[in-house]
C-alpha cells in the first residue's frame, strides 16, 4: 500500500508522479485491438501517413487509461474503495509512439461520504505532458476513498 488516505488528500495537494512511461507501437496495436477499434488512424501507417498527422495517433483511450495508471502509486494504490467517475477529459495534443508521458495531479475537492462513514469523495485533476512539456491529456477523476485505519 503506497496511497494516500482520505485524510491526507487535501485541497490544493498537488502530487508530481514517479513513474514515467514512453509509450511503443505494440502498446498502441493492442490496446486498440483488444478494445475492437478498427480505426486505421491508429493501425495503418500508409493511411496515417496520408493525414495532418504523418504517421499513427495513440488510441486516446490508451492515453487517458495511461494517465490514470501513472497517478495510482503515489495517490491510490490500496486506498481507493471504486472509481466514481471520470469527466472533463480533453487530449490538447496527440501522442505518438515514442514519447514519453508524466503526470502531475492536484486535489481539487476532498469531502466526507455521506453514505459511508468509513470514506470520503476526492476528485483529482491529472495532467499529462509529453518530452517536449506539451500537455497530452487533462481529466477529472473522482474517487471514493478509505479513510485512515483506528
Amino acid at each position: 500500500m503506497s496511497g494516500l488516505w482520505f485524510e491526507d488528500l487535501t485541497e490544493g495537494l498537488v502530487v508530481e508522479h514517479a513513474v514515467r512511461r514512453t509509450v511503443t507501437e505494440t502498446d498502441n496495436v493492442l490496446f486498440t485491438t483488444m478494445t475492437m477499434n478498427p480505426a486505421p488512424l491508429h493501425l495503418d501507417h500508409q493511411y496515417a501517413e496520408g493525414t495532418e498527422f504523418g504517421r499513427p495517433l495513440v488510441n486516446s483511450m490508451f492515453t487517458l487509461a495511461l494517465v490514470v495508471g501513472l497517478s495510482v502509486p503515489e495517490l491510490t494504490l490500496g486506498t481507493i474503495v471504486a472509481q466514481l467517475g471520470l469527466d472533463e477529459v480533453t487530449f490538447p495534443a496527440p501522442v505518438f509512439q515514442g514519447d514519453t508521458v508524466r503526470v502531475s495531479t492536484e486535489v481539487v475537492s476532498a469531502r466526507e461520504s455521506r453514505k459511508r462513514p468509513d470514506a470520503g469523495i476526492v476528485v483529482f485533476a491529472h495532467r499529462a505532458r509529453n518530452q517536449r512539456d506539451d500537455v497530452v491529456c487533462s481529466c477529472r477523476r473522482t474517487g471514493l476513498m478509505h479513510r485512515r485505519p483506528a
